[in-house]
């Protein structure tokens, strides 16, 4: 039986008590700390743009960053610095799509 595709995991700009998660720039600063984790490694000026596999992004009025299962089969290391975020600061995640 083949396994299941990995689904792309949100992390939302809301705590588990559901107040906004603050500074209001967390999921582009965090996107930016991740830009060069990118498919082929980091290339001159990656720095400059987000990696696709974290991105920030939004749910309607919440911010979220999006990680890519991609980035775990590249660097865990940079995977586990992502998920740490999000537990440490008590932030809400999704396994794909928050409904």
């Amino acid at each position: 039986m083949p396994t299941p595709p990995s689904k792309e995991i949100y992390i939302l700009g809301l705590t588990l008590a559901g107040r906004a998660f603050r500074p209001s720039d967390w999921a582009e600063r965090l996107a930016g700390v991740m830009s060069q984790f990118r498919p082929g490694g980091p290339q001159p000026g990656s720095h400059l743009g987000y990696s696709p596999w974290c991105v920030p992004s939004s749910v309607g009025e919440t911010k979220c960053v999006i990680i890519h299962p991609d980035l775990r089969d590249s660097d865990v290391m940079a995977w586990d610095f992502c998920m740490n975020f999000a537990r440490d600061n008590g932030l809400q995640t999704s396994e794909g799509p928050p409904a």
